[in-house]
């Protein structure tokens, strides 16, 4: 029993390695957290030096103090017109990636029918929002719901691929032991499929977040008077450049603030990592 004992210099080594462990660790996390925020402020740095020191005229280029007071003065004007914008995108997600999901479901399953519309699928997505936007207008009129579409089309095809590679990469062994298990193709898909695709879901998933905003403005420029693509629109037109780099700041705060719920979205849900189908 003795022997098996511990000196007390060697707990004290283990204790010192786990302790700078630990610091290593803490020190790796608020180096992740610090380094983006530094490169956020210098930029902002680097910006206010140009527009300083090339006397950009502020209808050309603000400077970062005057989109920051357009930023407080104008902020019921901002999330006015921010708000059909994340309706707009967060109902494109939403249509767009449950679309997704069920049709690589189907994929899976029926391979004729893969074949058959996946190239289809290929051939719509190769075409450029800023066609897609008018004939959606014409088709849906001049309400949400071309918004909604154009951002549920950009959200679709990643989120497709993505979930069809997942469910198909299952490991062969895990396949073959539930057909052993006299498993059904529910069970199968549930407790198998689904979940081995959930990392790749999550990996379309965010994405699709920021694309979703980005093809709910694209939408607003045709034909839209509310929403942060038709005030950057205004905002050109009026040579409010103040205006213009607000609207974009506070757009593309949404869609990383629509990110990082997905993101979190994804650290609870997902605690393994995907299968090789190799």
């Amino acid at each position: 029993m003795s022997e098996m004992a511990m000196s007390p210099s060697r707990e004290a080594a283990i204790r010192a390695e786990r302790d700078a462990f630990l610091a290593r660790q803490k020190s790796a996390r608020l180096k992740r957290r610090l380094l983006p925020l530094a490169g956020v402020i210098g930029l902002i740095g680097l910006w206010a030096l140009l527009v300083y020191v090339l006397k950009v005229p502020p209808f050309v280029a603000p400077s970062p103090q005057l989109v920051a007071v357009t930023l407080v003065t104008k902020f019921d004007v901002l999330m006015t017109n921010l708000f059909p914008t994340a309706v707009e995108a967060i109902a494109g997600f939403l249509l767009g990636n449950f679309a997704a999901i069920l049709i690589a479901t189907v994929f899976v399953h029926k391979k004729s029918l893969e074949q058959a519309f996946f190239p289809v699928v290929v051939l719509i997505n190769t075409i450029p929002v800023v066609a897609k936007a008018p004939i959606l207008v014409l088709l849906l009129g001049n309400g949400m719901e071309p918004k909604i579409a154009i951002a549920a089309l950009i959200c679709f095809f990643p989120t497709l691929v993505n979930m069809v590679r997942g469910l198909e990469s299952v490991n062969p062994q895990a396949l073959e032991l539930m057909r052993v298990l006299s498993a059904s193709k529910t069970e199968t898909f549930f407790k198998l499929r689904l979940l081995n695709a959930l990392p790749y879901l999550f990996s379309a998933l965010k994405i699709a977040a920021s694309t979703a905003v980005i093809g709910a403005i694209v939408g607003e420029w045709i034909g839209s008077t509310t929403g942060i693509g038709a005030l950057i629109i205004q905002s050109t037109y009026n040579f409010d450049s103040a205006m213009l780099y607000a609207t974009v700041i506070v757009g593309s705060a949404f869609s990383v603030l629509f990110f990082l719920a997905i993101t979190l979205a994804e650290r609870l849900v997902v605690r393994w990592q995907p299968a090789s189908g190799h």
